[in-house]
């Protein structure tokens, strides 16, 4: 088993810079990983509630709780749960990474990656149905969509019907070797053909664009009037969906007038201000992290406007 000695957070400063903890503030942590950002808004004073699915990354930080006296709590649970657990109007920010630790990524028994042979699970909070089980009992054309429309890879079909004719599959590496056969994948490609597999097939096992949807409402209902809400997105799926529900949140959609009242316009009065624009990170920071190069990081505060009830489009998969 290889495991990563450290986390290293994806663009904290930002992240901080843009959640402005004041000492006492109640900042969510909604992926709390290898505790990176917390680390630095614990520095600053704030008290911190992580959440993460992940037990053992819950059991890794057992000293880091001991050593902050109280004001960092940790959950194991869906940061979608934060109202649940926390309640309403209950933080001055949320911080979400939707990334995954180094640590997480480096250790092969979670079999999220494909760099060295581990079992085929993939499952951050070790329950429910592995990798293994689903590609190896779900019909042809459901691994297709899946790893058409989580992975938007074009050759789709041709690689449900090998992993098909294939199994049992049980090892990642032997996932990622009859992906790159059905591709017929060069051996000078700048990225592993598998790649694209390895994240669709990772998404629909941890329902990650539904725990998304239903984390930002959650996120939406437990910011104070004037909280902020930091989101770093890895790939253009979660980043769309970030930017959709910020704008329909925000009143900021072509569709919609900004000389009507709510009533008018048959709108809910927006929950969010106009976001900011979008920041991608540094050179430098990708120089030392390459991770942190497909990271986008948006940034909204909450108005005090009532949370919106309508969850259902942020919730359902997305070509269902």
């Amino acid at each position: 088993m290889t495991v990563a000695l450290a986390h290293v957070p994806v663009m904290v400063d930002e992240v901080v810079a843009a959640l402005r903890p004041a000492p006492g503030d109640h900042i969510v942590d909604g992926t709390f990983g290898g505790g990176g950002y917390s680390d630095a808004l614990l520095a600053l004073g704030a008290r911190v509630t992580g959440f993460d699915v992940d037990p053992r990354a819950i059991a890794r930080a057992a000293a880091k709780v001991a050593a902050n006296d109280g004001r960092l709590t940790l959950v194991n649970a869906p940061f979608s749960q934060m109202v649940e657990r926390l309640g309403a109007a209950s933080a001055a920010g949320v911080a979400l990474d939707l990334g995954y630790s180094s640590i997480q990524m480096d250790d092969a028994e979670y079999g999220l990656s494909f760099q060295a042979d581990g079992p085929l699970d993939m499952r951050l909070s070790g329950s429910g149905p592995t990798a293994a089980d689903f590609l190896n009992h779900a019909d042809e054309g459901e691994i297709a969509d899946v790893l058409y429309h989580y992975g938007e890879e074009p050759a789709a079909r041709r690689i449900a019907r090998a992993l098909v004719a294939a199994r049992p599959l049980t090892r990642t590496q032997e996932f990622a070797a009859l992906v790159r056969r059905a591709v017929r994948a060069r051996p000078d490609a700048k990225r592993d053909p598998a790649t694209r597999s390895f994240q669709a097939v990772r998404i629909h096992v941890n329902d990650e664009l539904g725990e998304l949807r239903r984390g930002l409402a959650a996120a939406e209902a437990v910011l104070k009037p004037g909280g902020r809400l930091a989101v770093v997105s890895f790939h253009s799926l979660e980043d769309r969906i970030v930017k959709q529900f910020l704008n329909l949140r925000s009143g900021n959609l072509p569709n919609m007038s900004r000389h009507l009242p709510p009533e008018a316009s048959g709108k809910n009065p927006p929950s969010f201000a106009k976001p900011a624009k979008a920041v991608r990170p540094g050179d430098a920071e990708v120089a030392r992290n390459p991770r942190a190069r497909s990271a986008t990081l948006r940034v909204a505060e909450r108005t005090a406007a009532p949370a919106w009830d309508d969850v259902e489009d942020f919730s359902k998969k997305e070509w269902q």
